[in-house]
Order: C-alpha cells, then structure tokens, then sequence
C-alpha cells in the first residue's frame, strides 16, 4: 500500500469520526450516583473560587485590575455553583412540580397547588447563564490584562 493509498483512507477515517450526530443542550444525570458527584463538583468549585477570592483579598492583589478582574470572575463563580446546587436539588425534588418531557428541548413544569413560587424559583435558577457568562467575561478581562503587563501582578 503507498503513501497515497493511506493519506486517503486515514482522511476517510478522521471525517467519519467527525460528523456529528444530534446533540442536545440538557443533561440528565444517572440516579443517584451522578447527581451526587456532580453536586459535589459545584461545592468543590465553591471552596476552590471563595480560597482564590480570601487569597487575593489577603494579599491584597486586588489594588490591581487584573486581580481585581480575577475576583469578580471568583464570586460570580461562586454564585453560579451556589444557584446550580439549589436547581439540582430543587429539580430531583417529587413534592414540587410535575416535570413532563424531561431531558428534551420541550420540557415544561406543572407546580402543585401552592408550589407555584418554587416553580418560579426554580425557572429563575435555570438562566444561571446570566452569572456564568459574566464570571468568563472577567476571567477573560483579567487574564487580558495580566498578559498586557505581567510585570505588575507579580505577588
């Protein structure tokens, strides 16, 4: 077989590998096994940013935007796992609403009587994009601005 013959097959191959089946944008973790190493992921996450964040603090790195950046990134991080935690547990709870669809792109929630303000709870806690997003654009800012002067954030 010539080298010609390979490239070709080995191309072949790698672009059968590459093609995409269908993906979805939910998760549904196995029971109960996943749920609780990936709730044990968010708290990890919430010690190791809330360490970062009294380490700048006590240093006292944040008198500089980068670190300052870098802290921001941290509590929003914080907030994020705390607000995951909370739709996890809220979500695995029976007594709170009927989940019809799940796992889909059509989900929809049905709040026993008097649990309509967990529902809201709940769906709120879902957009946690709105604080994921913001913690990446200031690790993004910080990371800029250490790399634009690495010399003055140095501990």
């Amino acid at each position: 077989m010539n080298i010609g013959r390979l490239t070709i097959i080995l191309i072949c191959l790698f672009a059968a590998m590459g093609v995409p089946g269908g993906a979805s944008a939910t998760q549904v973790h196995a029971e109960p096994e996943g749920l609780y190493s990936h709730q044990l992921g968010h708290g990890f996450f919430v010690v190791s940013m809330g360490v970062l964040v009294y380490w700048l603090r006590g240093r006292r790195l944040i008198r500089h935007k980068g670190w300052r950046y870098l802290q921001y990134s941290a509590i929003l991080f914080v907030v994020w796992n705390l607000d995951a935690i909370l739709v996890h547990y809220l979500e695995n709870r029976d007594d709170l609403f009927m989940k019809f669809s799940e796992g889909t792109l059509h989900a929809f929630l049905q709040p026993y009587p008097g649990r309509e303000w967990v529902t809201v709870l709940f769906y709120l806690g879902k957009m946690d994009h709105l604080l994921c997003v913001p913690a990446i654009v200031f690790l993004y800012l910080a990371l800029r601005q250490m790399i634009r002067s690495p010399h003055r954030f140095s501990p």
